[in-house]
């Protein structure tokens, strides 16, 4: 089969003809039939995370058929259409997983970094991990709901518990992620204000296309003070200035797995109850919720359809900020 995989940190990606692996205990193999590039592969290339020893195939926004199973399958069948998440393996008994957190486990497997995902004609997953794709959606547009899409969701829900009513939500950096959350939120009845690149017109008219009461650079205040603001974006800078704009008792989430230093503020940015948080990965508990939700709410993935043998054009175009929406390999 064909891959496309990373060598080392700070390299281009190589291709390599390899043969079909056969599943595990507990696995099941996949034909993949779509794959989306998110920017955490671009941390992966970058070193941001590194690599655990070998090299590494990326992709953890995973479409495929299911074509063999492992030893002690059971509940996905031969043939069926999954997804394959970045959470791709718990240990089932730590601290965190046992009090229903796995997504914190001491021992997770994390697909296309600790584990071969996607960028390839086939690969492994735990059976256990896999998630069931909403007819309404082709493989190509399902790819970015398991990540983008599944980060934007569990964000949005921490928002709320956080600050409470959400009628005001900023998204910081719109890519995959905030172009699929703004559609859910403003199916929801919240209003959505987004913030891009200073500069960046494009995405600014792509923001408001999708219906944004607001869109402007990152370095300039809202209209109105927000009750959320969600940063996908991996711009620590961005943090006081989210802050600023939220309302006492509002909440700040960061929604990336990487975010370069957060910048000294004043404590009076943080006072008034506000509350400041991470998201640290998924739970299986997400997709369930979120993917026929999505369906329901009628999200559309814009996505840009590129070879698996391009993979390493369509990280430098996202790296580039040259995409609207998604970016997706086939192979």
């Amino acid at each position: 089969m064909f891959e496309m995989r990373l060598e080392k940190a700070g390299l281009p990606l190589t291709a390599a003809e390899v043969a079909a692996p056969a599943p595990g205990p507990g696995q099941v193999r996949l034909k993949v039939c779509a794959c989306g590039v998110c920017r955490t592969d671009l941390h992966v290339q970058d070193g941001d995370l590194p690599l655990a020893g070998r090299p590494r195939v990326l992709g953890h926004e995973v479409v495929g058929v299911v074509e063999a199973l492992g030893e002690g399958v059971t509940g996905v069948a031969l043939g069926a259409r999954v997804g394959v998440p970045w959470l791709g393996r718990t240990c089932g008994v730590c601290r965190y997983c046992l009090a229903g957190m796995e997504n914190l486990c001491d021992r997770a497997e994390f697909t296309g970094w600790t584990v071969d995902g996607g960028y390839a004609e086939a690969m492994l997953a735990e059976a256990a991990a896999v998630l069931p794709i909403p007819d309404i959606y082709s493989d190509a547009e399902a790819a970015p709901l398991l990540c983008a899409g599944l980060i934007g969701y569990r964000s949005w829900r921490m928002a709320g518990e956080a600050a409470g009513e959400v009628k005001a939500l900023g998204l910081y950096g719109f890519g995959a992620a905030a172009h699929l959350l703004a559609q859910l939120a403003l199916w929801s009845g919240q209003t959505v204000y987004a913030f891009v690149r200073p500069g960046d017109d494009r995405a600014a008219d792509f923001a408001r296309s999708l219906g944004c009461a607001w869109a402007g650079g990152s370095d300039e205040a809202p209209p109105d003070l927000l009750d959320a603001a969600i940063i996908f974006a991996p711009d620590g800078a961005l943090v006081p200035r989210a802050l600023q704009a939220v309302r006492k008792g509002g909440a700040v989430v960061c929604g990336g797995i990487h975010m370069s230093d957060i910048p000294s503020f004043p404590y009076d940015q943080l006072w008034g109850e506000r509350k400041l948080l991470s998201v640290a990965n998924l739970q299986r508990r997400d997709g369930r919720e979120y993917l026929p939700l999505a369906a329901k709410a009628g999200v559309k993935p814009q996505v840009r359809l590129y070879a698996l043998r391009d993979a390493n054009r369509a990280l430098n175009d996202l790296r580039a900020g040259a995409l609207s929406g998604a970016a997706v390999l086939t192979p």
